[in-house]
């Protein structure tokens, strides 16, 4: 059998390292302690505590909130296919 997704609304907001998006992107995921890692300082990631364990969100990566409550991060070429803006 084949099957598709449900059309679904998600916010998201794009990782990138700079203090202004730090701070939406900790406002957005409901104000807690953000843990970045600067291990490799050429390529900061966020440490995000996703369903299936602890993911990594590299610069340019997109963090999803899903549908209860959850975060993830995305690559952009899967998040460009999978979803696009709506106007509000």
């Amino acid at each position: 059998m084949k099957y598709k997704k449900k059309p679904v609304v998600i916010d998201a907001i794009q990782f990138k390292d700079d203090p202004d998006t730090l701070i939406e992107i900790q406002e957005f995921m409901g104000g807690g302690e953000l843990r970045i890692s600067y291990k490799n300082p050429d390529n900061p990631v966020i440490k995000i505590e996703t369903l299936d364990g602890v993911m990594d969100a590299a610069i340019g990566d997109f963090i999803i909130r899903g549908v209860k409550g959850e975060y993830y991060p995305c690559k952009p070429d899967i998040f460009e296919q999978t979803y696009e803006p709506i106007t509000e």
